[in-house]
């Protein structure tokens, strides 16, 4: 699977950003897709995920009701509307997949637990 990111930039804190992830899968019913960032120094982190079968989501709570991870099973992409946004989520962010097999497996914060293919998109949050 290639994932394409994108959607990043330079913002205001309290602006907003919408990050987008195209995926080369065509059929997805069976994974999950989510969002980690890396700020420099530190290691990679778990922002979001959702389950392509149901819409089921899971976030970090730092960013609860703040980010809005969804998807568009047309066009095969994954998004990251962000709102609200403060300069600690200043990182690099990437989208990464899971392929679980079943309809049914619990969604997971786990790095490791992911494969991420592609670039990174770049959010700055200045203050």
């Amino acid at each position: 699977v290639q994932l394409q990111a994108s959607g990043g930039g330079l913002v205001q804190a309290g602006g907003s950003l919408r990050l987008a992830c195209a995926a080369s899968e065509r059929t997805f019913s069976k994974y999950h897709m989510g969002w980690f960032r890396q700020a420099p120094g530190k290691e990679r982190e778990f922002v979001a995920a959702i389950r392509w079968s149901d819409g089921n989501t899971l976030y970090v709570e730092d960013v609860k009701g703040r980010f809005t991870i969804s998807r568009d099973s047309v066009k095969n992409t994954v998004y990251l509307q962000m709102n609200s946004l403060k300069p600690e989520d200043t990182a690099l962010y990437y989208c990464a997949y899971r392929f679980t097999g079943s309809f049914r497996v619990i969604l997971s914060k786990e790095v490791n637990d992911y494969r991420f293919s592609g670039q990174g998109t770049q959010v700055t949050v200045s203050s």
